[in-house]
């Protein structure tokens, strides 16, 4: 029989949304901001070469600059000030989680609460500034060895360091921001918007290949057809869990005596999320970046990874899956879903798995059941985000078409439109719990005090 709280959710109407005051001051301040943020990725870093970036970001649309693009909303093919994007806070803060299961010192801070997170906060800033300082450097580097730029030199580089930091860093409060006041999460969104922000020009670029016989109606209509089974396929997997059974014994508090229950636990299919992809893709993309912006100018080094890790390569291929799977276990057993906690918290709770003792023994059986599972889940991340990569190199995709930017957007959408669903929730029941009172003072009788 259904709970209370899941009728109410699944009578929930959207027309609610009016009334929800609340809901819209914090959707209408997201928007704002997520307007700054890509009103920023048209203001130019000073010392560009604008028409030759141009000709450049052209060419290499359906490579590294078009894998840019789609992390960065398009800033980078523009040169903006927010042309690295959010990518070095989420690296600096993927690092510090895990680095925060393997130090001892790192992981008593997560276990002294407010204190310890805003220590653990202090931590990842000072990582995205060192990491946006290293790949702001190199792609100054890189901007000057391609003839990118207008007045090459010592001060072109710290303008353009100094530039891209700070815009990483203005990204990061404004990411804050929304999560705090407005809706989601702020840093999600904002990869969700530069993403989602380029498709209709990919599209319409795509399309009109179409039209002018470069390719062919079949191939269209089966990209368009991959994109809406990998979305369907993506939606499924997310929501897919394992339930374990979980038993509660009768216990007695004073001189009540509870009955035992009966709960599940929930493992996802993909306990990981998105973040084995991005962290995987973070890798792969800095000595790209740097050997596609070089251009000519590169050594026998970058010449090599460019010509066997660009997109598209075999061993690029290789190296992606094999990446997504070490960090899906990794971070799993790590920081997602560590066994070790979850068999101590049943403990404390006088919870067990039927069948299974509680202590160590309950550790080895989640333990066991949580490594099977991400053999299905590790493996359906590297298929969604090979897929695309293949097919868009085999097809001659005229744009980037990766499988990381399908997992971002479905795993977003879905997480805003449950927060959203979760305030229209709280506000039914603010609603509900006003009428009730009002209808017991009509039944007592009693006045409403008034003020003086």
């Amino acid at each position: 029989m259904a709970s209370a709280a899941e009728q109410m959710a699944a009578n929930l109407s959207w027309g609610a949304l009016g009334k929800a005051t609340d809901l819209r001051q914090r959707i209408f301040f997201t928007i704002g901001l997520l307007m700054v943020y890509r009103l920023g990725t048209y203001i130019p870093v000073p010392g560009i070469d604008g028409s030759a970036l141009r000709q450049f970001m052209d060419s290499a649309t359906a490579g590294i600059g078009g894998m840019l693009n789609m992390f960065t909303g398009g800033a980078i093919s523009r040169m903006g000030i927010f042309a690295l994007g959010i990518m070095p806070y989420i690296s600096a803060s993927i690092i510090v989680q895990l680095m925060a299961s393997m130090v001892p010192r790192l992981e008593q801070l997560k276990k002294e609460g407010e204190q310890g997170r805003k220590k653990i906060n202090q931590y990842t800033r000072y990582g995205t500034v060192f990491l946006a300082t290293f790949q702001a450097w190199g792609i100054a580097m890189s901007l000057e060895a391609g003839d990118l730029v207008t007045d090459p030199g010592l001060f072109f580089r710290a303008a353009c360091v100094i530039t891209l930091v700070g815009g990483t860093m203005f990204l990061m409060w404004l990411g804050e921001q929304i999560t705090a006041r407005g809706i989601g999460n702020g840093i999600s969104l904002i990869i969700f918007v530069g993403i989602v922000a380029e498709i209709p020009a990919h599209l319409a670029q795509f399309l009109s290949q179409g039209r002018s016989g470069a390719i062919s109606p079949a191939v269209i209509v089966g990209v368009i057809a991959m994109v809406i089974a990998v979305i369907t396929f993506v939606v499924f997997m997310e929501r897919a869990l394992r339930k374990i059974h979980i038993q509660y014994p009768r216990r007695q508090v004073g001189m009540k005596v509870y009955d035992g229950g009966s709960s599940h636990l929930p493992v996802k299919v993909n306990p990981a999320g998105v973040i084995p992809a991005i962290f995987a893709s973070s890798l792969l993309l800095l000595p790209v970046t740097i050997s596609t912006f070089s251009g000519q100018q590169t050594g026998p080094v970058m010449s090599t990874i460019l010509a066997y890790f660009g997109p598209g390569q075999p061993l690029y291929l290789l190296f992606f899956a094999g990446m997504i799977v070490f960090f899906a276990y990794f971070y799993t057993a790590n920081v997602a879903f560590k066994v070790d906690d979850v068999a101590e918290n049943l403990k404390n709770q006088n919870g067990f798995i039927p069948g299974i003792r509680p202590g160590k023994k309950t550790e080895e059986y989640l333990e066991y059941v949580v490594n099977r599972i991400l053999v299905l889940g590790s493996a359906y991340l590297a298929a969604v985000c090979l897929l695309p990569e293949i097919l868009r190199n085999q097809l001659g995709i005229p744009f980037y078409f990766g499988g990381t930017s399908v997992l971002i957007v479905v795993s977003v959408t879905m997480d805003t439109i449950n927060q959203v669903q979760s305030h229209l929730l709280a506000h039914q029941y603010e609603g509900l719990i006003e009428r009730s009172q009002l209808r017991g003072r009509k039944r007592t009788g009693a006045k409403t005090p008034t003020r003086r």
